[in-house]
Parts: C-alpha cells; sequence; structure tokens
C-alpha cells in the first residue's frame, strides 16, 4: 500500500498544482481517496510522527523570520487582536443563529465549543498568503508586509492555544527558559560555523526539534513553543534566511503527511459539505473587517483591501487548532472534516478574487477612499521625488558607485531608491539623497509623485524580474527618457533591449562608476529630456 499513497498523493497534489491553487488541498484529498481504498489512520504510525513533525517546523520556520520588531507596529499587534476578538463575538452569535434555524451540525454545542470553533475560523492562511504574494512579487510591499505581520500574530495566537491545551501545569524549571536569550552568543557562533551544507541542515533540526521543542516537552511545556522559540533565537543572524531555504522542504513534505492524516479521519458527509458552504459566507465578513480596521490605522484604503483579500480565507494553523480539540474531545470529530472542507473551498474562492483584486479596487477606489484618516500612516503616503535628473534604482554596491560618479560630474542631482531600511540609513549619512522604496513593489509606483525632468533611470537591482517590472511599470506612466540596467546572466540581456533599455552591463563586469560612463557620455547638456509621468495623461493603474 505504500507505494498507492505515494502515488495517489503525488496525483493529487499535482492535479491541483497545474490550476494554480496550493497542493494541500490535494493533499486533503488524497487522504479522503486513501480512506475510500481502506487505508486506517492506526495501520501507518509514521504518518502522525512525520506529521507532528511538519508542524513543529512550521514553527521553527516561523520564528527564524520573525522581526520582532514589526510586531509592534499598531496595525499589526493590534490589528490582528482586534481582528481575532471582533471575529469570535461575530462568528459565535452567527453559529448559535444557525443553530437556533435547526441547521443540525450547531444545535448541540454549546457556547464553549462555538467559542472554539469561531476561533479555528478566525485565522487566515500563512501557506496561500505567501504563496500569492510570492507570485505578485508583493512580499516587501507594505500591505505584504502588514499581512504578514498579522499572519504572524495569528500563529503566536495559535501556538499559546497549543501550549493551554496541553493541560499540564509546566516544571518549575521552565522558569530557567527565560535564560535561553543569553545563549544567543553561543547560538550564534555554533552558526557561524557549520558552514552552508549539510551541517546547517542538522543545525536547523537539532535547533528545531532538540533545543526548542524536546527541551520544552521536557520542563512540561508545549514542543510547538519551543521550535518557535528556538527560532526567533536565531532570526537575527546573517543566515537565518538561507537556513530557512534549506528546511523549506523538509517542513512542506512532513506537512504533506499532515494534510494526509485529514483525510484519513473520514468522508465528510452531505451535512459536514453544507455546513462547510455555510461558513464560507464568513469570509466576506472577514474581509470587511480587515478592510475596515487596517484603515483605522491610517492605511490606504489600497492597501487595506489588497491585505484583507490576501487574508480572506481559513487557516492550516485553524485546522491544526480543530485537529487538537477533536482528539481532546472538546469539539465533535466531524467538525474536522468540516474546517478541512471548507479551507480548501476558501482557496478556491481566494484564489481568483487575489488576481481580480486590482480590478475590484478600481471599481469602487472613490467609495473605500472615504474610509482612510487623515494623516495617512507615515509608510503609505505619497513617495516624492522632488526634481531629480537621474534616478537609481537599487543602492547596493553597483547603484552606490553609479551615484558617487554622476554626483561627481553632475553635483546633487541624483537620487537613489533603496527598500532597505538600513541601507536607507547608511547612505543618508554618507549625504546620499535615497528614499526608501521597493521598485519590485507595485505599491511604491502607486504612490510615487512626478519628477518633471528626469532624463535617465539607472537600474541596479541584481534580479531581471525586478528590473523587468520597473521598465514595465516606468513605460506606463509614460517615461520616455533613457533607461540603462544590470543583469547577472548574458541571456537576459536581449529580453532588456526589447524593452527598449539603452544600454545594459553585466552584474559581475561592471563597477558602479564603469556604468555610468555610457550615462556621461550621452548625456545632452540641455536637460530636456521628457519627464517620468506626462502631465498631459492620466496615470495608470498598475496591475
Amino acid at each position: 500500500m505504500e507505494p498507492a499513497i505515494l502515488i495517489i498523493t503525488l496525483a493529487c497534489g499535482m492535479a491541483v498544482n497545474s490550476i494554480n491553487l496550493p497542493p494541500l488541498i490535494g493533499y486533503l484529498a488524497a487522504g479522503f481517496v486513501l480512506y475510500v481504498l481502506g487505508v486506517q489512520p492506526d495501520s501507518l504510525p509514521i504518518l502522525h510522527s512525520l506529521a507532528d513533525l511538519g508542524v513543529t517546523l512550521l514553527l521553527f520556520a516561523i520564528g527564524l523570520k520573525l522581526d520582532v520588531r514589526s510586531l509592534f507596529k499598531a496595525e499589526v499587534w493590534a490589528g490582528s487582536s482586534l481582528h481575532l476578538i471582533i471575529s469570535m463575538l461575530v462568528f459565535m452569535p452567527l453559529l448559535m443563529l444557525l443553530g437556533a434555524l435547526g441547521v443540525s451540525r450547531v444545535t448541540d454545542l454549546d457556547w464553549q465549543q462555538l467559542a472554539l470553533i469561531a476561533f479555528a475560523l478566525s485565522f487566515s492562511s500563512t501557506v496561500f498568503a505567501v504563496k500569492v504574494l510570492e507570485d505578485k512579487g508583493d512580499m516587501q510591499s507594505l500591505y505584504g508586509r502588514v499581512a504578514i505581520g498579522i499572519l504572524i500574530m495569528q500563529d503566536i495566537f495559535a501556538v499559546l492555544f497549543l501550549t493551554i491545551s496541553k493541560g499540564n501545569f509546566p516544571s518549575p524549571w521552565a522558569f530557567a527558559l527565560l535564560a535561553l536569550p543569553l545563549l544567543r552568543p553561543l547560538l550564534y557562533r555554533l552558526f557561524d560555523r557549520v558552514g552552508h551544507g549539510e551541517l546547517l541542515v542538522l543545525f536547523g533540526l537539532f535547533m528545531a526539534l532538540v533545543g526548542g521543542a524536546w527541551l520544552f516537552e521536557l520542563v512540561g511545556m508545549k514542543p510547538d513553543l519551543g521550535a518557535l522559540i528556538a527560532g526567533m533565537l536565531l532570526a537575527g543572524h546573517k543566515k537565518a534566511s538561507e537556513l530557512a531555504k534549506s528546511l523549506f522542504y523538509f517542513k512542506e513534505l512532513f506537512l504533506v503527511a499532515f494534510f494526509l492524516t485529514i483525510g484519513l479521519n473520514g468522508l465528510p458527509s452531505l451535512e459536514d459539505i453544507g455546513m462547510a458552504g455555510i461558513l464560507l459566507f464568513l469570509i466576506p465578513i472577514k474581509v470587511a473587517l480587515f478592510i475596515w480596521l487596517l484603515t483605522r490605522f491610517r492605511l490606504r484604503s489600497r492597501t487595506a483591501i489588497m491585505g484583507a483579500f490576501n487574508l480572506g480565507n481559513f487557516s492550516e494553523f485553524g485546522l491544526i487548532v480543530a485537529a487538537v480539540a477533536t482528539n481532546k474531545g472538546w469539539l465533535p470529530s466531524h467538525w474536522l472534516l468540516i474546517i478541512a472542507v471548507a479551507l480548501s473551498a476558501s482557496f478556491l474562492i481566494a484564489a481568483p478574487l487575489n488576481n481580480m483584486v486590482a480590478h475590484i479596487y478600481g471599481r469602487f477606489s472613490q467609495q473605500l477612499s472615504r474610509l482612510e484618516k487623515s494623516p495617512l500612516h507615515p509608510e503609505d503616503r505619497q513617495i516624492s521625488l522632488g526634481d531629480p535628473r537621474f534616478l537609481i534604482l537599487g543602492m547596493g554596491r553597483i547603484g552606490s558607485g553609479a551615484y558617487d560618479e554622476l554626483r561627481a560630474n553632475f553635483g546633487d542631482t541624483i537620487l537613489g531608491i533603496e527598500h532597505k531600511q538600513d541601507l536607507v540609513e547608511f547612505h543618508r549619512n554618507k549625504g546620499r539623497n535615497v528614499v526608501q522604496g521597493d521598485a519590485s513593489d507595485t505599491d511604491f509606483w502607486e504612490k510615487l509623485e512626478r519628477a518633471p525632468h528626469l532624463e535617465w533611470v539607472l537600474l541596479a537591482m541584481p534580479y531581471h524580474a525586478g528590473n523587468i517590472f520597473a521598465i514595465e511599470q516606468l513605460r506606463k506612466r509614460s517615461y520616455q527618457g533613457k533607461i540603462s540596467a544590470i543583469i547577472q546572466y548574458s541571456e537576459d540581456e536581449q529580453s532588456l533591449q526589447d524593452l527598449g533599455v539603452n544600454a545594459v552591463y553585466n552584474l559581475y563586469e561592471a563597477a558602479g562608476a564603469g556604468f555610468v560612463e555610457h550615462v556621461i557620455s550621452q548625456l545632452t547638456p540641455s536637460g530636456t529630456m521628457p519627464p517620468l509621468f506626462n502631465e498631459n495623461k492620466t496615470q495608470e493603474q498598475p496591475q
């Protein structure tokens, strides 16, 4: 039967992936198929062990990416907390109303069980949101960062629930865990010495499973919380992102086992499917609540709706909460299947809506703008370029060299754009005119003000897709001036030239000064190149 498990899981995952939906929907379906074929969950104890490992590594990975400072932003910690509370206060009466109307799956539930269901349904999917943001290239956008921050806060709420659900008081030795931050210098030295190969992976598994999960379980605390804390201890290290990537496929593979175990619990009945369909009507409430809350924190209505649609679904963490609740006997077992079906259906609905969100915003922008509060959030205001002759997108090594060479020849007529705040501060301390922004982000171009005398744009971003996107956005805004770009691979040169780039330089062959030599040689003394935005043309909405 083992080959059949792999064949069916792979086939279902590929079928779902082929229509651009998260494969986890396929894994849930594979679990149902295996159940129909007679596979019993008790016959595969290793599957449950792998499922537990998947959840543990998921939390460790979240900890690795966690910038604690981002959680202290009001729109993140207060927005997620208020959304959770209000969602439960709204969902519980609605579920009670369904019970009063005779919907069988809720008629016999008490208020504590309704609260558990409302709690599980209040979460949004980290897996889905990250996939959508990566596909759009909006991971560094303001709405993307806010959405990820809210998701991390929700994950923390879920971990706290999992910890409380253990039901046992921690050992007095648990207080010793407060000293873990003191071990960070030692952990960082170990991190430095493990290199970049298989030792890095082993170090990550050790930290997640031993230094986190096992250590916390030893003192009577939930292992999942230990994995999250272990990840947070390593989050500030320069190789944290590399470690997260190294463990990515381990985590994803083990999570397949988790979704399979859900399906192996049995097939949903028609009543379960009907109840899951009813739960889908809660999603518009979630979306509307996110839009309202995010605009209360002075974000633009566009940022709010983009973030809200990204969060407009049910969550795999809600499924984990439901799995714990049913295993403990706090919820009837069929509710795990109901939430699994609702989760899958929410992805089917959310995927096309996220592709249409820009169009939806364009249609209702006037009505949505009435929700905005003044003054707008400092990170969500218009980006003023001033009146530069040269615009450099990307202020790394190449961009910095180009900036200095241009300034030596033309004075302070240059503006640099850089998405990393620490680099922005570094350049400003060096006397360079640099503002924060991400040219690979639709939000950046949406908020960009007109530069009337811009003559040349230098694309100093090392990623080809980012350069392509920036060129497309410049063309949308009727920019007719000159463009130069750097590339990593020679095969990327032709596509840039086809888009009208005047000169292309290989990243490994051109220094910043060399990159700008052709600019100096070709500049006209009049400085009358076309502006970034044509005054006579209405600015298009970015897609």
